[in-house]
């Protein structure tokens, strides 16, 4: 409150009081008790009035302190429990929690862990992944731009997401404890197996198996792949204690049509204390056919080398880039891309009339327009000399088949001539294109079917800044390649539309995400969004049967069915209105990669210990732990003083009193016969 403020307030009372006087008391000769309390309610009435008039500002200034965040990670795995280190994880928490001189210095935090992260809730120690990177970044989310030190407490093997001794930053202190044996016994472990989705008939396909030896003696042992009672391949496999890892290449050959299981196990006469890690399954899809594209341009491009990897990305599929009087056998394909096509493509176009081929097309700065009006009627192109750059919309109502938005509208714009296109009735729109923040209302990636023929149309060149994004965006280029995939599969068949489509996997890991997801169209082949689907799954050796509801998304409907045993399973999807169904089958590989470890990974969280300034503990050390935080400077209690000023017109009850003055002054006035 200001010195002028405090003045007019002295001032306000004398005033005050002085009409308070002059009213009840000048010149009266009666000072009666009922005068006293009149002249009392006059002043405080007439002061009040003043007081809003001045209307001073009131200034509150509040302490409060802040203690510094101790956030306790605990691991709930399966794997913890396979160690048999719940019991101790539970004990090491609850001293922590309890401990007195933590809970009086620290703001205790306590979060549990396993694929995903979360508040502490109940510790049952089933995780089937291990996701130490997570953790690391949600906690700084949590808790951003402020300094805490972090207990982790956990084995450290980590089975999903990226490496975390880098993800926890060098700002906050972690001490992991360890749990877990750290004994070095003797193991055999099959520690990753490559092989690809697919195979083609009577081919064969690579294997290739990484194997680790831990042990202080030399030792030989059998590694083989199995495919029911059949051996494929054996061979024996030498460790020491210098050679501690092997790799092993086989070759197999692809002779039946289908889901294919196999078994690769690691074996020795000597004894371990985890088998479980000897034996991997695998599968493979055996197929008896291939999509061949073929990449037409006249031009180099960086484009055209972004759409081979991404074509090529799945074994099904093989590019072939030629020029356009390079080409001579069409049938040899089942694609045909046109990347930005000229007059010089006419002989090229004139022998697909024969042949029929889907194709899709690809414009940019060098497209021939007019010519390319003359080979499709889908679209019609009324374009200028000038370019321009065309950012993407994703269209959430396309349904020609499920695809999901990649972040389109993050990437880079594409670049085509500058004008108008018009689209006719049977084009379907996956991306819509603008001009920085203006709609065009045109097509930058658009789709046709007429008469069996599928057609589809990219109208932009620098689709490979695309890919870059999304690599840039995910940290890997599946995402991006798997959209490129469903174009040249909707390409690579003319079959007729079906009302019912289902995606699904042929097989799975156990402890995978296993989503299934279906399409329901109506007779206009629109995307039915009341459709009632559901899955019946069944497990082909015991029979026992499930029943599941598929949720609607944005253009498809899911179902997540985690928690299957492993096994073969036949399902069917069904719209419970129209009766319609599709049938299909998928197997779960007995796999848990929670149960692949003997000791905890003490090397890596040493590594995460000393990158964040921190130390690395046992059980037994707990209590040095404590002790060490509760001294360390580096950690103190903040002292926080927040001052509000509101001025005093905002007070509604102070008016209310004024009112409540005059008030009683007016009715005790009238009572005595004053007035």
């Amino acid at each position: 409150m200001t010195t002028n403020s405090i003045l007019l307030i002295i001032l306000s009372l004398i005033i005050a009081a002085w009409l308070s006087y002059f009213q009840y008391y000048f010149k009266v000769k009666s000072n009666s008790k009922v005068n006293l309390l009149l002249a009392f309610l006059r002043f405080m009435g007439v002061f009040g009035i003043l007081l809003l008039l001045i209307n001073p500002i009131i200034t509150n200034t509040t302490t409060e302190l802040e203690k510094p965040i101790l956030a306790i990670i605990i691991d709930n795995s399966s794997s913890i429990a396979y160690l048999k280190e719940d019991k101790s994880e539970t004990e090491l928490l609850s001293k922590l929690q309890s401990n007195p001189e933590l809970k009086e210095k620290f703001n205790i935090q306590s979060y549990q862990f396993d694929f995903d992260f979360s508040a502490l809730k109940k510790l049952d120690f089933k995780g089937n992944q291990s996701n130490i990177d997570k953790v690391a970044k949600d906690l700084q989310a949590i808790n951003r731009n402020k300094s805490f030190p972090t207990i982790v407490i956990t084995d450290g093997n980590q089975t999903s997401g990226n490496d975390y001794v880098y993800s926890f930053g060098d700002a906050n202190k972690v001490f992991p404890i360890v749990v877990g044996d750290t004994t070095k016994v003797l193991d055999l472990k099959i520690n990753q197996l490559n092989v690809n989705k697919y195979a083609f008939l009577k081919n064969q396909f690579p294997v290739e198996v990484f194997l680790q030896y831990s042990g202080n003696k030399s030792i030989t042992a059998d590694f083989q792949i199995t495919q029911g009672n059949t051996v494929l391949n054996k061979q024996k496999v030498s460790f020491s204690p210098s050679k501690n890892t092997a790799v092993v290449n086989v070759l197999l050959t692809a002779s039946k049509i289908g889901t294919q299981l196999y078994k690769a196990s690691l074996t020795s006469s000597e004894k371990e204390k985890n088998n479980h890690n000897n034996t991997k399954n695998f599968a493979l899809e055996v197929i008896d056919q291939k999509t061949n594209v073929a990449i037409v341009s006249s031009i180099n491009h960086p484009d055209i080398a972004a759409l081979k990897r991404a074509i090529e990305s799945n074994v099904q599929h093989k590019v072939t880039i030629v020029k356009p009087k390079q080409i001579n056998q069409l049938n040899d394909y089942n694609v045909l891309v046109l990347y930005q096509p000229i007059s010089e493509f006419k002989a090229v176009i004139d022998a697909n009339k024969g042949t029929r081929l889907n194709t899709f097309t690809i414009t940019g700065t060098h497209t021939d327009f007019n010519f390319l009006n003359q080979l499709q009627k889908d679209l019609e192109f009324k374009m200028t000399a000038q370019k321009e750059d065309y950012l993407a919309m994703f269209n959430t109502q396309f349904n020609l088949f499920a695809i999901d938005n990649i972040g389109f509208e993050n990437f880079p714009p594409l670049q085509n001539a500058y004008g108008t296109i018009k689209t006719n009735s049977n084009t379907n729109i996956l991306l819509w294109s603008k001009i920085r923040a203006i709609n065009t209302q045109a097509p930058l990636l658009a789709f046709s079917e007429n008469q069996g023929s599928r057609s589809a149309y990219l109208l932009g060149e620098n689709s490979w800044k695309w890919r870059l994004e999304s690599h840039i965006q995910n940290d890997s280029f599946e995402k991006y390649d798997v959209f490129i995939g469903k174009i040249i599969q909707f390409l690579a068949t003319n079959s007729t539309k079906k009302s019912l489509v289902v995606n699904h996997e042929s097989f799975y890991n156990s402890g995978d995400a296993i989503e299934i997801t279906a399409q329901y169209f109506n007779k206009n082949y629109e995307f039915d969004q009341k459709a009632h689907l559901n899955i019946t799954v069944v497990n082909s050796k015991n029979k026992q049967t499930k029943t599941y509801d598929l949720l609607k998304g944005n253009n498809a409907y899911k179902v997540n069915l985690d928690g299957l045993n492993a096994g073969s399973y036949h399902f069917t999807v069904k719209e419970l209105n129209s009766k319609t169904s599709y049938s299909g089958h998928f197997e779960i590989l007995d796999f848990d990669i929670e149960k692949q470890f003997v000791n905890p990974d003490v090397n890596r969280l040493n590594q995460l210990a000393n990158i964040t300034k921190g130390k690395v503990y046992y059980p037994n050390q707990v209590d040095t732990l404590i002790q060490s935080l509760v001294t360390d400077e580096n950690y103190k209690t903040i002292e926080k003083s927040s001052t509000s000023r509101s001025p005093l017109i905002d007070w509604k009850y102070l008016l209310l009193l004024i009112c409540s003055f005059f008030a009683a002054e007016w009715f005790i006035r009238k009572y005595n016969g004053l007035l």
